[in-house]
C-alpha cells in the first residue's frame, strides 16, 4: 500500500478513536485531563538525542541543516571530511549509523543507577529519520541504519528496571529543516518526493523559522505527522509525549487538538497515565505540561512543570569536544526545579555505534549517588509555600540554565511531605554550621514544632538551635561539593 494510503487509512482510525472518547478535540475537554501522578512524583528523567547526526558528531544536533548552508562552519567541515555534497549528502550517513554497541539493557542499568525514574528517546528529530519500526516509513532505524528497532528494545530493557518509557517527537520542524540543500548543486532535488526523507524542505518562513502566524504548511504534511505520531503512540505506549517548539504555529493547532485527544482516549482505553510536554504556547493552559528548555524559573510555579536540559552546554547529541557541565551543578539545579514545583529531564548523548560517553556516563552515576542518599528530599515530594531562601537569583525563561552564578553558604531550597520538611542547604559551609531564616522564630513564616533534625546521609550528631533570626544546624565532618539535605520532622 504507497504511504499517503496508508496515512489516509490511519486518519480514519484516528477519528473512530475520538469519536469514541471519553475525550474529543476541543480544549475544554482535553483541559479536564490531569496530571499522572507518577509523573508528579518521579521528579527525574533522562532524555537520549542519539541518531544519525551522532556520526558526524560535529558542531550539534543541527548537522544536518547546517552541513546545507553555505557560508556555515558545518558546510565547510562536511566539503572537507566528506567531499562535495552532490556526492555524499546527509543520507549517505545512514549506512554509518550502524550502533553495533548499543545494548539496551547496559543503558537501562545505567539511567537506573542514575537514579531516574522515566526516560525519553528521541523518536524522531528534525532530520527526519525515526529511531523506531514505523509502517509509515522506510526512513528509520528498523529498516536502513542499525535495522534495529531502537525505541522497542529500549522499552523491553526499560519495563525490566521499573523505567517509564516515555518519548518525543520533533517532527514538525523537518518541514523546512533541511531545505537549504534546494539552494546549491546538493544531493536534494528540487522537488522532493512524497514520504523520502528530504520531503518536503520548504523554505522557512520569512520572519525565520519562529514564525507563528501567517504562515502555511502543506495539509499533506500535517497529515503525515498526525499519523506518524499516533502511530508511535499506539506501537510504544509512551507515558508522554514530548513536542519540540514550532508546533505552536496557528495551523497546527486543529491537529494538536487531535492528537490530544486520541492520545488521551488510547491511554483511556489503556489505563495508563499519559501526558504531553510542550513550549511556549502551543498547547491550551492546562491541557498538557509546560516545558521550559534549558531554563528555570525564578519562584514555584501553580502547575507542574518541566525543565529540560543537558549534560553539555553545546550541544544534545554527542559531539568531539562537548562542553560538559559539572555533576554539583546539575544536582542544584534539580533541587532549584523540584523546589518550584518542577521535574528535571536531563539530557545525554550516545555515539553513533551506541555506547554512551564516559563522560556523560560519569556525571549520571555522581547523579544516582546522590540520590540514593537524599532522594527521600525529591522523589514524591511537594513544593512547600516558599521555594527556599538566599542570595543567589535564578534566571527565568528558556535558555538561562546556563546564566545561574554558583549556589552560596546562604542559599536553601525546600521540598516537603506532610510532616517532613527538607531543607536543602546549596553549599555546606566549611564550619558546619547554617542559618536558615524562613524558620527564625520572629520570621513569622514558620511556627511549626521541630520534632528531630538530622542529614540524610550524616552518621554523626546533628543540633539545632532556634532563635529569633534564624533556625541554626550544625554538624561536623561533612565535605561535599553537592547539595546537603537537612531533613526536620514536624509536629
Amino acid at each position: 500500500m504507497p504511504t499517503m494510503d496508508k496515512v489516509k487509512a490511519y486518519l480514519k482510525q484516528i477519528d473512530e478513536v475520538i469519536a469514541q472518547g471519553p475525550y474529543t478535540d476541543s480544549w475544554e475537554s482535553l483541559c479536564r485531563h490531569t496530571l499522572p501522578k507518577w509523573y508528579h512524583d518521579a521528579k527525574f528523567g533522562i532524555f537520549i538525542h542519539w541518531g544519525v547526526f551522532s556520526v558526524p558528531a560535529f558542531c550539534d544536533e543541527w548537522y544536518p541543516r547546517r552541513m546545507y548552508q553555505p557560508g556555515n562552519s558545518c558546510y565547510d567541515h562536511h566539503i572537507a571530511t566528506y567531499g562535495p555534497h552532490k556526492e555524499f549528502g546527509y543520507k549517505d550517513f545512514i549506512p554509518m549509523f550502524r550502533a553495533e554497541k548499543f545494548d539496551a539493557d547496559a543503558w537501562a542499568e545505567l539511567f537506573d543507577k542514575a537514579g531516574a525514574r522515566f526516560v525519553m528517546p528521541v523518536a524522531e528529530h528534525h532530520d527526519g529519520f525515526q529511531m523506531y519500526d514505523s509502517d509509515l516509513s522506510d526512513w528509520c532505524a528498523a529498516k536502513m541504519g542499525p535495522k534495529k528497532d531502537i525505541l522497542g528494545q529500549l522499552k523491553q530493557a526499560f519495563e525490566k528496571k521499573n523505567l517509564t518509557l516515555t518519548a518525543s517527537s520533533h517532527r514538525i520542524e523537518h518541514y523546512w529543516f533541511m531545505s537549504g540543500g534546494k539552494d546549491f548543486d546538493s544531493d536534494m532535488p528540487q522537488q522532493v518526493p512524497y514520504g523520502d526523507l528530504y520531503w518536503p524542505s520548504v523554505k522557512e518562513p520569512e520572519q525565520g523559522t519562529g514564525a507563528i502566524s501567517g504562515f502555511e504548511v502543506d495539509p499533506d504534511y500535517m497529515d503525515d505527522w498526525l499519523a506518524r505520531t499516533c502511530e508511535l503512540v499506539d506501537k510504544y505506549r509512551p507515558k508522554i509525549m514530548y513536542f519540540d517548539w514550532w508546533i505552536e504555529i496557528e495551523p497546527m493547532k486543529p491537529y494538536l487538538r487531535k492528537f490530544a485527544a486520541y492520545y488521551y482516549n488510547r491511554a483511556a482505553q489503556w489505563g495508563e497515565e499519559v501526558t504531553i510536554n510542550y513550549k511556549y504556547d502551543a498547547f491550551a493552559y492546562g491541557s498538557a505540561t509546560r516545558d521550559i528548555e534549558r531554563g528555570q524559573l525564578s519562584d514555584i510555579s501553580a502547575d507542574f512543570w518541566q525543565n529540560d536540559t543537558s549534560v553539555a552546554r553545546n550541544s544534545w547529541c554527542y559531539t568531539v569536544g562537548n562542553d560538559y557541565k559539572e555533576p554539583g551543578s546539575i544536582i542544584a539545579d534539580l533541587v532549584d526545579v523540584v523546589s518550584k514545583n518542577g521535574s528535571l529531564l536531563l539530557n545525554i548523548g550516545p555515539k553513533s555505534d551506541g555506547t554512551i560517553p564516559d563522560e556523560d556516563a560519569h556525571i549520571l552515576l555522581e547523579i544516582g549517588k546522590w540520590l540514593s542518599v537524599n532522594g527521600e528530599g525529591i522523589y514524591g515530594t511537594d513544593h512547600w509555600k516558599k521555594c527556599g531562601e538566599g542570595p543567589t537569583q535564578v534566571p527565568e525563561g528558556h535558555f538561562t540554565d546556563t546564566l545561574r552564578k554558583s549556589f552560596t553558604t546562604e542559599d536553601f531550597r525546600f521540598t516537603y511531605k506532610p510532616g517532613t520538611l527538607y531543607v536543602f542547604a546549596m553549599q555546606w559551609p566549611e564550619d558546619g554550621v547554617v542559618r536558615i531564616r524562613t524558620l527564625g522564630r520572629d520570621a513569622r513564616q514558620f511556627n511549626g514544632v521541630i520534632r528531630k533534625a538530622e542529614i540524610l546521609g550524616h552518621d554523626g550528631p546533628v543540633k539545632q538551635v532556634l532563635c529569633s533570626d534564624y533556625l541554626t544546624i550544625m554538624a561536623d565532618g561533612i565535605s561535599t561539593p553537592y547539595p546537603v539535605c537537612i531533613k526536620l520532622t514536624l509536629d
